[in-house]
């Protein structure tokens, strides 16, 4: 286990077990379709965090699993890649949320079943069984997929550490809006900011009036993905986008997990606010350049030499 004196990041979120299943022919319903079946560890917040883990940051991680061979199985894998699981919820009985889906020749989807009915079982008491270590976190990272388990982290322990919010998506987005005042750094996209800003962010003027808003409300640093567009930041001191210049694009899946990341490592590593947004986003390029949701071969050092070798557009304000 990780020595708790030691400065670290507290992520709180779902883990899940992705399991998908691609046929080789044309699909057939009400049939077996020969094809290859593939699984994978994801979760919001268990990417963050294993991606965190990947460049060197002390990283905890709070679930919630079910006592099956799954559930065990993302226990291991959290431990080969360093990130500590410890003091997540293993449930007697239970089954580790799941993810199923079919997708045909095509690799479009035909069919999936999702089981994250342990979800319910995070409950207040639990998180109070975590109190201190939610306090003694230098930040605590959270989304929005729990919206009353996040605003009683929220709400109970703003004033101890620092919170990292990711929205997630814009239909999440608005269940969280009210919890803003209390968040030290927001990490939303262009869809997810309109929904919390309440106004489209159909130009440059328009993105530079909602980070102006996000910081008005209070929250210390705010990155806005812009997708091809860039990277908008603002910390009160500094206001800006920075763009990287060419991205391969395999798979955008798990691109947002590895930017929040990014934005973890710095803030342990006391980067300036361009350096944040260029190791972030840098370790959301190499996301989306690989066909899994995690790079498999990120590290500190491969993101930045990636992050130095690159080139940058960068507007300032």
């Amino acid at each position: 286990m990780i020595q708790q004196k030691e400065p670290y990041i507290l992520v709180f979120g779902m883990s899940i077990c992705d399991i998908f299943g691609f046929t080789n022919q044309s699909y057939r319903p009400y049939d077996s379709n020969p094809g290859v079946i593939k699984m994978s560890y994801g979760g919001v917040c268990r990417n963050i965090a294993e991606n965190m883990a990947r460049v060197g940051v002390n990283t905890k991680f709070i679930s919630i699993l079910g006592d099956d061979e799954r559930g065990k199985s993302l226990q291991e894998h959290a431990k080969k890649m360093h990130f500590d699981m410890s003091d997540s919820l293993i449930v007697e009985g239970a089954a580790t949320p799941t993810y199923i889906a079919i997708l045909d020749e095509k690799g479009e989807m035909v069919s999936a079943v999702v089981d994250i009915s342990i979800a319910s079982l995070f409950t207040e008491e639990f998180v109070e069984s975590k109190r201190e270590l939610i306090k003694n976190a230098e930040f605590v990272i959270l989304d929005a997929d729990n919206p009353a388990i996040t605003e009683y982290i929220v709400k109970n322990f703003s004033e101890y550490t620092n919170i990292i919010l990711d929205p997630v998506s814009a239909a999440r987005a608005c269940t969280v809006k009210h919890l803003l005042p209390y968040i030290h750094t927001l990490k939303p996209n262009r869809y997810e900011a309109e929904v919390l800003c309440g106004f489209e962010l159909n130009s440059e003027e328009a993105i530079r009036e909602a980070g102006n808003y996000f910081r008005g409300l209070g929250i210390k640093k705010v990155f806005i993905s812009l997708d091809c567009e860039g990277i908008y930041y603002h910390d009160g001191v500094e206001e800006g986008i920075i763009k990287a210049q060419e991205a391969k694009v395999i798979n955008v899946t798990g691109a947002g997990d590895a930017f929040v990341a990014g934005i973890g490592y710095s803030y342990m590593n006391a980067k300036t606010i361009k350096d944040t947004v260029k190791f972030a986003n840098t370790m959301s390029l190499l996301t989306i350049a690989h066909e899994e949701t995690i790079d498999p071969t990120i590290c500190e050092v491969k993101v930045q030499q990636e992050m130095t070798t690159r080139e940058w557009i960068e507007k300032t304000y």
